[in-house]
């Protein structure tokens, strides 16, 4: 058995609740940090093929918050009396036909596509752990919901999560406690598995070939129908992520040595998936056949590789780009062999979400060989040229508006003007007066200038609407500050359908362009028009690379069926008895599990 010894504790700022029902968890996450009002302690062993994630029930101090569910309630904006006022702003038209709708979606956290996660290796270098932070911070737009960082060295993992912004997890004495040279790390937002501390990534695992840690980001669409046979067969689960099967599918195959392991289990894999794995003594990033997440390889000038999800991290650090890690490729950077790379899997079509060139990636990146900041331009001057309008000024909505709207400003050779300014220090906050401000959580983040807007024709560009919610939000706020005409572009098509493939998106019943068409859409926020970017004009732009996206979206064609349509439910699992708040510490192979790894390297060569 691994020895695990357990170091101290993350002091993530979470509270965890034991056996709460699903309504109270949901009210948790929205909950700001709780004091702490219990704490305990509990000690057992972790037997043979446990997983370590941010749940122990191992050798541990634990530190568990408690809840109320009374606050819970209150943070969902159950005030009794204050009914009226809650809903004044769903009907800016006097006939909404989504009005039923809305009144009960208006508590949903946000009206935005989610990020997915992010993902980073580091290979050769003695600084790998601040490299793997540095890095993590260049892609905290990608997932703020929990990080962590697992590094090797020499025959030990030593792992640190904990939920909240790199910033809050990590910190010199932290970082202290991850040496070696390799590290892997994840940023993440929750796309299958509940938002709690036992999902946070990486995970590790030791079996009986030694430890093993992965950073996921993607969706696998064969999850439950995985997980259910894994259980037949005797598997345990700790969390409610899907990363989690790709740990038990290496453990149990029967392949030699690892490397066949790892491939077999990926073999089993559906959907998409960009993973990093952290051995002993090797990094491998693997990516899957269709390429729907980005995968990228960098080098740095001691040699050192780097693995990211997206470039703007191999920039922060000063990693050279090196290429995209292909489409069913697995790259091994390895102690004693050094560079390999082979293909997985059959070579199939690409189908890289398109998404992550209209929202998801910075500006800054290269993401699938494209600039990103390029094609949201050219996203920007495409709506200035279909969807043209008289007007005064033309604004964004920020962040991921921004750029678009400098295309459509400068292909209407109108003047682009920040109209909306965006707070970056909002955090959560369930301190809402019952709703008496209105338009109270929109105007936390965005404040409309008056002076930009009053008495102008206001061209909007937003990246896209999901829900509608916080779009009929803004074009009051624009109205209200003095706007006399506000006019909606949008730098995406409509969306109809549910991404299966690494993205938090609402069913399709909740996607407002599933429900209504443009103008009765436009009704309903209240703008005086409304215009998306046609998709035939945006595959237009990205010509004879067009097939090679996937705007499932958009379109409705899915590379790979969503088998699993209702993703696996955290409900449906046993309730952990105890939630730790931070997994800091490391785990050894014994020197049977060593021999045993030599053993198996031995009969690989011969």
């Amino acid at each position: 058995m691994a020895a695990v010894q357990m170091s101290g504790l993350q002091a993530a700022q979470s509270c965890a609740v034991e056996r709460c029902n699903l309504a109270t968890e949901k009210a948790r996450c929205r909950l700001a940090r709780a004091p702490c009002s219990l704490s305990s302690s509990s000690s057992s062993s972790l037997s043979r093929g446990g997983w370590l994630s941010g749940a122990r029930l191992i050798k541990s101090e634990s530190s568990t918050r408690l809840c109320s569910p009374v606050a819970a309630a209150a943070s969902l904006g159950d005030v009794e009396g204050d009914e009226a006022s809650s809903m004044e702003w769903l009907s800016p038209t006097t006939s909404n036909p989504m009005e039923e709708w809305l009144r009960k979606g208006d508590e949903r956290e946000g009206d935005a596509w989610r990020e997915e996660c992010g993902v980073v290796a580091i290979f050769g270098d003695p600084e790998a752990s601040r490299l793997c932070y540095l890095s993590l911070h260049a892609l905290q737009h990608r997932g703020q919901e929990g990080a962590g960082i697992v590094t090797a060295n020499e025959h030990t993992l030593h792992a640190v999560t904990g939920m909240g912004l790199v910033s809050e997890v990590f910190d010199e004495s932290k970082l202290k406690k991850l040496p070696g040279s390799s590290a892997i790390g994840h940023v993440r937002y929750a796309t299958a598995g509940a938002s709690v501390l036992k999902n946070v990534q990486p995970f590790v695992a030791g079996y009986r070939f030694g430890s093993l840690a992965v950073a996921h980001n993607g969706n696998l669409v064969n999850y439950s129908e995985l997980r259910a046979k894994l259980e037949e067969v005797g598997s345990i689960f700790n969390t409610s992520s899907d990363t989690e099967v790709i740990l038990h599918l290496i453990a149990i195959s029967k392949k030699r040595p690892f490397m066949a392991r790892l491939i077999d289990a990926c073999e089993q894999l559906e959907g998409a998936y960009s993973l990093v794995f952290l051995s002993e003594d090797k990094v491998v990033a693997v990516r899957d056949p269709h390429g729907f997440r980005p995968l990228v390889m960098g080098r740095k000038s001691n040699g050192a590789y780097v693995f990211a999800s997206e470039t703007c991290a191999l920039d922060l650090i000063e990693a050279e780009y090196v290429r995209e890690v292909q489409p069913g490729e697995m790259v091994v950077i390895d102690k004693n062999e050094g560079y390999s790379s082979s293909c997985l899997m059959t070579k199939v079509q690409r189908k890289a979400c398109i998404f992550e060139h209209i929202y998801f990636a910075l500006p800054n990146s290269v993401v699938f060989g494209r600039s990103v900041y390029d094609s949201r331009y050219a996203y920007g001057r495409i709506l200035a040229e279909t969807a043209p309008v008289p007007c005064d000024v033309v604004i964004a909505v920020p962040d991921s508006g921004v750029v678009a709207a400098l295309g459509y400003a400068k292909q209407a050779g109108v003047p682009f003007q920040q109209g909306l300014i965006r707070s970056h220090y909002v955090g959560r906050t369930f301190i809402e007066p019952s709703q008496k401000i209105r338009d109270f959580g929109v105007k936390l983040k965005l404040a409309p200038v008056a002076h930009v807007l009053k008495g102008k024709r206001v061209v909007v560009i937003d990246d896209s609407i999901v829900r509608g919610t916080t779009s009929i939000k803004i074009v009051r706020l624009l109205k209200e500050a003095g706007a006399t005409e506000v006019h909606m572009r949008i730098a995406s098509p409509p969306i109809t359908g549910s991404c299966y493939y690494g993205v938090d998106t609402p069913s399709k019943e909740e996607l407002i362009s599933y429900r209504l068409n443009v103008e009765d859409t436009r009704k309903v926020l209240g703008a005086d028009s409304l215009a998306f970017l046609p998709l035939e004009r945006l595959r237009g732009m990205l010509g004879d690379e067009a097939p090679t996206f996937c705007d499932a979206c958009f379109s409705g064609a899915y590379a790979v069926p969503p088998r699993d349509l209702t993703k696996f439910k955290e409900e449906t699992l046993k309730p952990v008895q105890i939630v730790d708040e931070g997994f800091e510490g490391k785990i050894e192979a014994t020197p049977e599990e060593t021999n045993a790894a030599e053993e198996e390297a031995a009969a690989a060569v011969a």
